[in-house]
């Protein structure tokens, strides 16, 4: 049976969920970058009406920052904020 559902499984990915892989991977990376840039706001020097709410995810945003900003085509990191590079 397990077999059965793991072939099911391979067939569906192949036939839907491969041809868009690309696109869905984009859209991931546009979401996240549209995140990033709402929640470390402050550090570009916008002031950010939901710092508040975000405090328990800066630690998970940091960690994608430096990735975020080399993607932004920004060499260095904004200044004002800390140093990742």
């Amino acid at each position: 049976m397990c077999r059965a559902l793991s072939a099911a499984r391979e067939v569906y990915e192949g036939m839907y969920v491969a041809p868009y892989r690309a696109e869905i991977q984009r859209e991931y990376l546009r979401q996240r970058d549209l995140f990033l840039l709402a929640g470390l706001s402050d550090l570009l020097g916008v002031p950010n009406p939901t710092q508040f709410y975000i405090l328990e995810l800066y630690p998970e945003l940091i960690e994608g920052f430096h990735q975020w900003h080399l993607r932004m085509g920004l060499e260095r990191p904004p200044e004002g904020g800390f140093r990742c590079c």
